[in-house]
């Protein structure tokens, strides 16, 4: 577990250095001049027809500063889920093996309990810190020292329990951004409508056109925040789903193939 820390950490922050790069270099490059073009087509199509009506666009919506930064968070929450989810694969691959193997009718007994523990003490160094591998190993050195079964039970029950307060507890970066997000994109609607009414003198001119603009920026960044962050509540409420699924099945594991067949 100490080993991964730092390089779960430096994970984090290459991924957010790479969504800041790829976002703003797609705003640059593609979004900003588009939008920029298409309100200034509109603008000669309305002093040139007054009864125009200019179509929403998705590069006007997207082009501010609010509406970049919830996107490069996105990226980065989305990664970091990724990361979550690959690592919850990966234990879940080990439930496959077969780690206790027992014949049909087979007892374990407390002297037998260093037999078993070698499959499990076989594995990679990283596998062996993975959840089941390491309940199987507690529950197998207190069952040869304590020789109850019992005490087994609740040491897979403990060790299952501390896994699911660790998993949650690594997700607070994840909620955090899923709670700035739509904050970003009210800072951007209080941003608008400050701009708005400072150019309230030149809509009371009959100019009317610095006022709408404003508007639009306060409307779309909160539009645009509340979208993004459905999206990042969605899967993370999945990814809560798979590490609550991982605990249960690594109970379920040490349950039927060890604690049921332990014999004093």
């Amino acid at each position: 577990m100490k080993r991964q820390l730092p390089v779960e950490f430096i994970y984090q922050l290459f991924s957010l250095f790479v969504a800041v790069i790829l976002v703003h270099a797609i705003y640059v490059s593609i979004i900003r001049p588009n939008a920029s073009a298409i309100l200034e087509e509109q603008a000669i199509q309305i002093n040139s027809n007054p009864s125009y009506v200019p179509e929403r666009s998705a590069y006007v919506v997207v082009r501010d500063f609010e509406q970049e930064t919830c996107f490069i968070l996105m990226l980065w929450a989305m990664s970091l889920m990724g990361y979550k989810a690959l690592m919850a694969t990966r234990e879940k691959k080990v439930m496959e093996l077969d780690l206790i193997p027992l014949n049909q009718g087979t007892s374990i007994l407390p002297e037998d309990t260093r037999e078993f523990s070698r499959p499990i003490q076989a594995l990679p160094e990283e596998q062996q810190s993975f959840l089941l591998p390491r309940a199987l190993l507690t529950s197998l050195h207190r069952f040869r020292s304590t020789r109850n079964i019992q005490d087994v039970s609740n040491a897979v029950t403990t060790i299952c329990e501390s896994e699911s307060d660790r998993l949650d507890s690594e997700l607070s970066m994840i909620r955090y951004i899923a709670w700035a997000i739509p904050s970003i994109g009210f800072l951007g609607t209080v941003r608008g409508i400050g701009q708005a009414l400072g150019q309230a003198h030149q809509a009371v001119q009959g100019d009317i056109a610095g006022v709408t603009q404003a508007l639009g920026v306060a409307f779309n960044s909160t539009f645009v925040a509340l979208l993004i962050s459905i999206v990042i509540m969605f899967l993370l409420h999945q990814l809560q789903l798979t590490q609550e699924r991982l605990v249960l099945d690594a109970e379920d594991y040490c349950d039927n193939r060890l604690v049921r067949h332990l014999q004093t």
